[in-house]
């Protein structure tokens, strides 16, 4: 298989608009040759694109892995053929068994796949890493967040840059303002067949009932709902922001835990009183645990949440740790 943009089917425009877009995202990458980029191809559409649109923007200058959760028995066929495909490529791949732990499955398996990239990652010496989410993905999990009723925090789409969980690794998703489509063009024109998930067209999972609605829905411009999750996002950085300034302005120590004083609008409270929690508790409160309690001291109620008792007291609210009774004497 040949590697230059022209061999693997791409147009001009569309690797001037990949390479514009991943060095708005990674500028420190541009002055920097040495820099190598990480990327999660799992086969699909979406990465398998992902995969020749890095490779003939930085050649040699990129790797994949593919995470192989054990949950489905042709996961193992389809590393395989990714393995085959960045050979041809001459794009350094490694193949990434993971253990899922019980509990919420899509949870767990995000938790142990990005553990197992930032990993890879770090021991590769990359710079770092890069995902396939785009602009479809992006307009369905607005919508399903709509539909539960999210708040900003929950509505906020996933940014074009963040940090792999649990690490200050650079994590980087170039093709989030491209369509399914478009990548899927990508693909094709390069020669690719991508792997189908069956998961993908089973509809008891929320998302795909919620992507064929979307394809029903043509008064719905996906692009729209993809950028309002984007301005959704730059509204959540906003909150986090001044919720840091309420925390340093209105949070002080008291001899048993924190007191608060609070003085911002209700979604910032909301905010600070999560991080208190954390921060005496070593829990993530729920977001409708937080907002009861709110409810409560807002109406001069002494409530608890995880092991904290709170108390409203002289325009502010006092948070400690519970009392731990005493173990009943056996007699």
């Amino acid at each position: 298989m040949g590697s230059t943009a022209a061999d693997l089917g791409l147009t001009e425009d569309a690797l001037d608009r990949f390479r514009a877009g991943l060095e708005a995202l990674w500028p420190e990458s541009i002055d920097e040759d040495a820099m190598k980029l990480g990327l999660a191809v799992s086969g699909g559409p979406d990465s398998l694109a992902l995969l020749v649109l890095a490779h003939a923007a930085l050649p040699g200058r990129v790797e994949a892995a593919t995470v192989d959760h054990g949950l489905r028995p042709e996961a193992g066929a389809e590393a395989a053929e990714v393995a085959r495909i960045c050979k041809g490529l001459g794009v350094p791949h490694a193949n990434l068994p993971v253990d899922v732990a019980e509990g919420n499955l899509q949870a767990e398996a995000r938790s142990a796949r990005y553990a197992a990239l930032a990993e890879w990652v770090e021991e590769r010496g990359l710079a770092a890493l890069a995902t396939a989410h785009q602009a479809d993905d992006q307009a369905e999990t607005l919508l399903m967040r709509l539909n539960r009723a999210s708040g900003v925090a929950g509505l906020a789409g996933a940014r074009a840059r963040g940090r792999v969980p649990g690490t200050a690794i650079p994590l980087l998703r170039p093709v989030l303002e491209w369509r399914r489509a478009e990548l899927g063009d990508v693909v094709r024109a390069a020669g690719l067949t991508a792997a189908e998930d069956p998961s993908n067209s089973d509809d008891r999972f929320d998302r795909v009932r919620m992507r064929k609605a979307l394809a029903e829905a043509e008064w719905l411009d996906v692009d729209a709902v993809a950028r309002s999750a984007a301005h959704l996002a730059e509204a959540d950085d906003a909150l986090d922001w001044m919720a840091a300034l309420e925390w340093r302005s209105c949070v002080k120590k008291e001899p048993m835990g924190l007191r608060y004083r609070p003085q911002a609008p209700r979604a910032v409270v909301l905010r600070v009183i999560a991080r208190i929690v954390h921060d005496l508790d070593g829990e993530e409160p729920r977001g409708s645990g937080v907002a009861r309690l709110y409810d409560a001291l807002a109406e001069g109620r002494p409530a608890s949440i995880g092991n904290l008792v709170v108390r409203p007291n002289a325009g502010g609210w006092s948070f400690a740790k519970a009392p731990v009774r005493a173990a009943k004497r056996k007699t």
